[in-house]
């Protein structure tokens, strides 16, 4: 997989600084660069591209103001010398926050971060049935949590719970909330050992620790079994491993 990206940034020698460090990561490719957001909208309209490095101070137009305006656009890393913009920055969906000057370790962790973050919104090879269970694009994915991303293991799901808007994943280490819909979540886990066992409740099916009457029992959860879902979850859950007389 390679992250196609460009850098906008009115000082030269920090476009420059930006290809060299795309230059030295394999998964990143630069296709354009420009000094000020509008040269950003003709790249994006002939390219398709996927990240973008975002100065926040620029002539004609800023980043902030292109980022309140744009629609749908690529995941996004700032880059700037003032750091009193981030917390602006996040509550427009940036990915990542760069403090000029800006060092290889620093930039190689965001755009590692981007990496993950794309492939858990384009999960077509992440999630193939024939992929290493154990691989290292293949057992975590990202979600976003207020301000942050949080890295979630698929091994350490409990259940998903839906809440109008939103969906609360519950893990051994604690739950997250994130702007999801759960039957999105449903077909980001379609591939993994989980199932659909009420209209608000996706569970882990090797957590099951019960299956009691119209509930599963997960640790201490006890979490509702629908009747629609109910003969579904004695098949895959229950009949494959019953030992039988």
């Amino acid at each position: 997989m390679v992250l196609k990206c460009v850098t906008i940034d009115d000082e030269p020698l920090a476009r420059e600084c930006i290809a060299n460090y795309v230059r030295e990561v394999e998964f990143l490719q630069l296709v354009g660069s420009g000094n000020n957001p509008v040269v950003l909208t003709q790249l994006l309209d002939e390219h398709d591209i996927d990240l973008i490095f975002l100065d926040i101070q620029m002539p004609v137009l800023s980043g902030i103001e292109f980022l309140k305006m744009a629609q749908n656009p690529p995941l996004v890393i700032i880059t700037t010398a003032y750091p009193s913009y981030a917390l602006e920055g996040f509550q427009l969906d940036v990915l990542d926050y760069l403090l000029k000057p800006i060092t290889f370790t620093r930039f190689f962790k965001a755009v590692t971060k981007a990496k993950d973050y794309h492939q858990l919104l384009h999960p077509t090879t992440a999630t193939t049935p024939n992929a290493s269970p154990n691989g290292p694009e293949t057992d975590y994915f990202f979600i976003k949590c207020d301000s942050k991303y949080e890295r979630i293991y698929f091994n350490d799901i409990l259940y998903v719970q839906a809440m109008q808007n939103y969906v609360v994943i519950h893990t051994v280490h604690g739950k997250y909330m994130t702007l999801l819909y759960l039957k999105n979540v449903e077909e980001k886990l379609a591939h993994q050992d989980f199932i659909r066992v009420h209209k608000s409740y996706i569970v882990s099916i090797p957590k099951i620790e019960v299956v009691e009457n119209h509930e599963v029992v997960i640790q201490s959860h006890r979490i509702p079994i629908s009747r629609n879902h109910r003969e579904e979850v004695i098949e895959r859950v229950v009949n494959k491993r019953l030992w039988k007389k």
